[in-house]
């Protein structure tokens, strides 16, 4: 029966946390992730294991272990080894013209980034700062190493998304014409707390001149197609605020809208 024991919550999010691909995350997440499977029907070796694979299917999944282990790559070959800027890499180019497209100087918040920095120098003839915000620890480390490497005019900041009014102090705090990217970020927002992407996207669309939220279109791992329709999120897009684009580029939905 010692599987049985009952552990401090504290302690299990401890435990949750001293695996490697999981101690750098935000302790909200964490304990927004462990507060869904905190229920009686489960012992606490379940508690954890539940969590995890939660907490893995968000983040860690994603992420090719080579990335979190070698620095002095250049940024194609990180670009590559991450699933989801993989799938993006032929198109950045594309993308950000049509995403950027009459502004000469602008302030990017990508919001969930990933490794999405290392794209950068897909930038073209337009002045950007960049500020990456990420959940991953180890990831926002690797950026900003590459960026000082590079001397790019650019930072990420390690933050949880749900800490919104820290999001919202991020994006203030930088004065100009300002532009956030949501790329496949508010599934897994869905995931942990549902309708917070909604929360979230009252408060920052107003903040800035628009908003890019992606959906991808193509399953990673099957590389099947499926329907990106997200009747939920057009719905609430309609209703709340003015739709300016939506397009498709490789395999992944674009949905740029204002206030």
């Amino acid at each position: 029966m010692a599987n049985l024991k009952i552990t401090g919550r504290e302690e299990l999010i401890k435990k949750i946390i001293s695996k490697k691909e999981f101690s750098q995350l935000p302790k909200k997440d964490v304990e927004k992730v462990f507060e869904k499977f905190d229920k009686e029907q489960f012992v606490d070796s379940e508690k954890v294991k539940l969590t995890r694979d939660l907490l893995r299917k968000m983040y860690s999944v994603f992420v090719s272990q080579k990335i979190l282990n070698i620095k002095d790559k250049n940024a194609e070959w990180v670009l590559k080894k991450h699933m989801s800027t993989k799938e993006r890499f032929d198109y950045y180019k594309e993308v950000y013209e049509k995403l950027l497209k009459g502004y000469k100087k602008i302030n990017i918040f990508d919001l969930g980034c990933g490794v999405n920095g290392f794209s950068y120098k897909f930038f073209k003839n337009v002045d950007v700062n960049y500020i990456g915000v990420e959940a991953m620890g180890q990831l926002v480390e690797f950026m900003n190493y590459y960026f000082a490497k590079e001397k790019l005019k650019t930072k990420a900041i390690h933050e949880s998304l749900f800490e919104l009014e820290k999001i919202k102090k991020i994006i203030s705090k930088i004065k100009g014409r300002r532009v956030v990217f949501l790329f496949k970020t508010l599934d897994s927002l869905e995931m942990i707390e549902r309708d917070y992407s909604k929360k979230l996207l009252r408060e920052i669309v107003p903040m800035v001149d628009k908003v890019v939220v992606s959906f991808a279109t193509k399953s990673l791992i099957a590389k099947k197609n499926f329907n990106a329709q997200r009747v939920w999120f057009e719905k609430f897009v309609k209703e709340e605020f003015e739709i300016l684009d939506d397009f498709e580029v490789g395999s992944e939905r674009y949905v740029v809208f204002c206030k």
